[in-house]
């Protein structure tokens, strides 16, 4: 099993949430974060005093997935949540050891 965890803009969401579903995955979770990589946020002018925004709004998607669908997962983040433009985000696959559902203490594969 691995978890991907995608940082995308926020109003790609429902693409990448749709082109998920078109392959299969129906469970994730979504999280609204703030964040700055590269692009160091951005300047604005409010009520004439120029300020800096340091930490933009983003998207965090949480999913874990059987090993034999993740790059068809990722594939499908990466191609609906992409602008070309900076800021358009992260994905992250990492391995989990283990499962559990709370409900039925199913484990593994089984819980998710």
């Amino acid at each position: 099993m691995k978890k991907i965890e995608a940082i995308i803009k926020p109003f790609k969401l429902e693409e990448v949430k749709e082109a998920l579903a078109n392959i299969g995955v129906s469970g994730m979770t979504i999280s609204e974060v703030k964040g700055f990589g590269r692009q160091k946020g951005h300047t604005e002018i409010y009520r004439g005093s120029e300020y800096t925004v340091d930490f933009l709004p983003k998207i965090k998607m949480e999913i874990v997935l059987p090993d034999g669908i993740v790059e068809s997962a990722v594939e499908a983040i990466v191609k609906a949540a992409r602008t070309g433009k900076i800021g358009d985000g992260k994905v992250f696959v990492s391995s989990i050891e283990q499962a559990i559902r709370i409900r039925t203490e199913e484990t593994d594969e089984q819980a998710i």
